[in-house]
């Protein structure tokens, strides 16, 4: 299409309302501008067509035969623009909010919390797409994404959500009978890491350990570094807002906490982007972000 070719969009608009109203005082209300705009407009498109569009007629005005034909193809026009955009919108509306987070994330967070908004919140559907990726959120169609960092992201729009405080952890029986309060007490133990998140060496690391110096496991994921520690495999390193779970149950004991200044998870979405069901999901998760322990 040539939008060269095609005179203004709101000249348009503005010609459509006065013929359909017949009247250019109805067309400036329905369209929140001043009368003169909407002469100015209709007189535009005569000058454009070289010939009137609308005549006056009593109090009003009315079409002459070139004024109909554009007017009747201008309202098919509008209509349709106007259907496409409504189903749009009611797709937006009733498709599930498409949610990026870590399976780690996933695992310790999320889920032990979803349940509750399951069940106040039934006719919202949710995708959940845990990877270790971080994700575009415009190219691949993602309403929100829950990220660690320091909560800028150029383009998007990031509030915490959950602090980060790392802790040692391990189960009870491997730590028994020792004096354990900080990172040196655990040095002759095994340690298990994730190899995908590596923040966490480096919180080690300043610290003042050297990881070459330590029996180190690396797995291939945070679950699977967890779930070691917790069968009494070794010593691991954890947000507390991802192992709330297993510190309840006893399975994990926290050694000592190594405390991030600046960075946690955050609800990170894309500026402008909204829903029904992204409101309704957003104010669940800022509800929690409240619930957060201080």
């Amino acid at each position: 299409m040539d939008w060269n070719r095609i005179p203004s969009l709101a000249a348009l608009r503005a010609f459509e309302a006065a013929a359909r109203h017949q009247s250019l005082s109805a067309a400036a209300r329905e369209l929140n501008v001043t009368h003169a705009a909407i002469a100015q407009h209709v007189r535009t498109l005569e000058q454009e067509f070289g010939e009137s569009l609308l005549v006056r007629e009593g109090r009003g005005v009315a079409a002459t035969d070139a004024g109909r034909h554009l007017a009747a193809g201008l309202a098919e026009g509008f209509a349709g623009i106007s259907e496409v955009v409504m189903e749009l919108r009611q797709r937006g509306a009733d498709r599930p909010v498409n949610i990026s987070v870590t399976p780690a994330f996933a695992a310790g967070w999320l889920m032990p919390r979803i349940g509750d908004f399951w069940a106040s919140h039934p006719e919202v559907q949710i995708s959940i797409n845990p990877s270790s990726d971080v994700v575009d959120l415009r190219r691949e169609g993602f309403d929100v994404a829950v990220r660690y960092g320091e909560g800028s992201w150029p383009g998007l729009d990031a509030e915490l959500l959950a602090r980060a405080e790392y802790l040692g952890l391990a189960h009870p029986d491997l730590i028994a009978g020792r004096e354990a309060n900080c990172l040196d007490d655990l040095l002759d133990l095994p340690w298990l890491l994730d190899s995908h998140v590596m923040e966490r060496r480096r919180i080690i690391e300043r610290e003042g350990v050297d990881l070459d110096k330590v029996k180190v496991t690396m797995l291939s994921t945070n679950e699977l570094a967890l779930s070691a520690a917790a069968s009494g495999l070794g010593v691991t390193f954890q947000p507390r807002s991802l192992v709330e779970r297993e510190l309840r149950s006893g399975q994990l004991v926290a050694v000592c906490a190594l405390r991030e200044q600046g960075v946690g998870y955050h609800i990170v979405t894309v500026p402008g982007r909204v829903s029904p069901s992204l409101t309704t999901f957003l104010k669940w998760l800022r509800r929690q972000k409240q619930d957060q322990p201080a």
